[in-house]
């Protein structure tokens, strides 16, 4: 790398080194606080800086609102989807549906196996639907409850649920991100769903083994009494049915069927809005503040839209059944929206460029061009904040690349679904990390460390890389 070259890198860190010393500082001071505004402060000042730094370099300030504005359009429908995802879970818990999972859950959860069991039911629920969001924010809300009720750590039963989530996330045939990394590489779809098994198949497996020893090491902090004064507490208070579950069975079938998610979770609100009234009728009517008939709709419009509380008579459980609704999503929303800045600004002043140039440069072997992809798409998961844009810049980065090295292109498909979609989840202001840090009610940084898979996955690709296992020529 030239020393000019050099310099152009290190001033094109400056603002993400910024953001990433306020926003440490921000958990030092404010802890899980730090996204009612802090965090947000601080992905603006970075895209100040990235600002300033592109008008030197004689950008005009209309290009730079323009590459903004470019990139908070593809921010809107994930804004959208939290939205809905807030009114989802709010009308699922008054409806009883979460309730009745919660309360099944802790019948039948052994705590000692409860971590394994959380990824692999959000495994299968996920390469069924082909979506993370879906998934975390449906079966990955009962599993949060289900194992605060029984004692286990929110942590590590948020990186159990992101870690089988993204399993079908990255292998799902109906996943986004499996079909865009397939499509930006030219790779058909199932031979790049079969490559990538290579390396997600283990990848899962060491990450189970390590939830199965967390649990048989665990000691649960409730005991039998208080897991039944918790079931006796939502049988009481509200109508439990397993007849209720039919509501996500449907949204599975909905997805399976290729309807869009955003829809999906549309329906599946009024679903659960049709079911509070009808089956929950006295819950509305006290969120609502009078038993009439405007008591009733002002129950259910305060239900979807902002929070809502259901008394049980037993404190945790009441913990457990407050929801926020709509309003609920509006700091991760605001740190969204502060994040697309960032990375609209990193983009259109060229500084991610330069960034991404200085890492191309590092390969120079095969093992070498795997790992600088592999960090290519760290990087852009932190500026660009969004993953699709990691896979579609990685993919149009790298793909000359890779045929230079006699390399097939289905090892750069496998490469981006490795670490651009595995990783984005850890950030804390990428939208996937912001959404399901706000769906599991969990800090990012908190079940970072225990997202086995999504750490695991971009190593095994290296890992393979390197000792040419189940690599394919071009």
């Amino acid at each position: 790398m030239t020393p000019a070259r050099s310099n152009h890198v290190g001033i094109a860190l400056l603002p993400l080194c910024l953001v990433i010393g306020l926003l440490g500082l921000n958990v030092y001071l404010y802890g899980d606080a730090g996204i009612e505004g802090p965090n947000q402060l601080a992905l603006l000042l970075g895209g100040g800086v990235a600002a300033v730094i592109g008008l030197h370099r004689g950008r005009s300030w209309q290009t730079l609102q323009d590459g903004m504005l470019k990139v908070i359009g593809v921010a809107i429908i994930p804004i959208l989807m939290l939205f809905m995802i807030g009114a989802l879970s709010s009308t699922w818990t008054v409806a009883g549906i979460v309730p009745t999972l919660i309360y099944y859950g802790l019948q039948l959860a052994d705590p000692s196996w409860f971590y394994a069991a959380a990824a692999i039911v959000c495994a299968i629920v996920s390469t069924a639907i082909g979506s993370s969001w879906t998934t975390a924010a449906t079966i990955g809300i009962a599993m949060m409850a289900t194992g605060a009720g029984l004692g286990m750590s929110e942590a590590i039963t948020a990186g159990a649920v992101i870690s089988g989530a993204y399993f079908g996330d990255k292998l799902s045939p109906l996943s986004d991100t499996t079909n865009l990394a397939a499509g930006v590489c030219n790779v058909e779809l199932f031979s790049h769903v079969r490559y990538l098994a290579l390396t997600t198949l283990p990848s899962f497996a060491i990450a189970l083994l390590i939830f199965v020893g967390l649990g048989i090491h665990h000691s649960s902090g409730r005991e039998v009494a208080e897991t039944q004064a918790i079931m006796n507490a939502l049988s009481t208070s509200m109508t439990l049915s397993g007849w209720l579950l039919l509501a996500p069975l449907l949204v599975v079938v909905m997805i399976v069927k290729r309807v869009p998610a955003l829809p999906v979770m549309f329906i599946a609100t009024l679903i659960g809005t049709v079911i509070s009234a009808y089956v929950q009728p006295e819950l509305v009517y006290q969120i609502g503040g009078e038993r009439s008939a405007s008591g009733l709709y002002k129950g259910l419009v305060q239900t979807i839209v902002g929070s809502s509380e259901i008394i049980t008579g037993h404190s945790f459980s009441d913990t457990l059944l407050a929801s926020s609704g709509m309003a609920g999503m509006l700091n991760t929303i605001w740190l969204i929206l502060s994040a697309v800045v960032f990375g609209g600004m990193m983009e259109a002043s060229g500084l991610l460029g330069d960034i991404t140039s200085g890492l191309k440069r590092l390969a120079r072997s095969r093992t070498s061009l795997v790992a600088t992809t592999a960090g290519s798409c760290g990087v852009l998961n932190l500026t660009a904040a969004e993953q699709y844009l990691t896979i579609l810049i990685g993919g149009r980065m790298y793909g000359d690349m890779y045929a230079q090295q006699g390399l097939s292109q289905r090892n750069l498909s496998r490469t981006l679904e490795d670490a651009g979609t595995a990783t984005s989840v850890l950030v804390p202001w990428n939208t996937c990390g912001a959404f399901h840090a706000t769906a599991l009610g969990v800090a990012t940084l908190s079940y970072l460390p225990f997202c086995f898979f999504n750490l695991i996955s971009p190593f095994m690709s290296m890992l393979y890389m390197r000792f040419n296992i189940a690599i394919e020529e071009a």
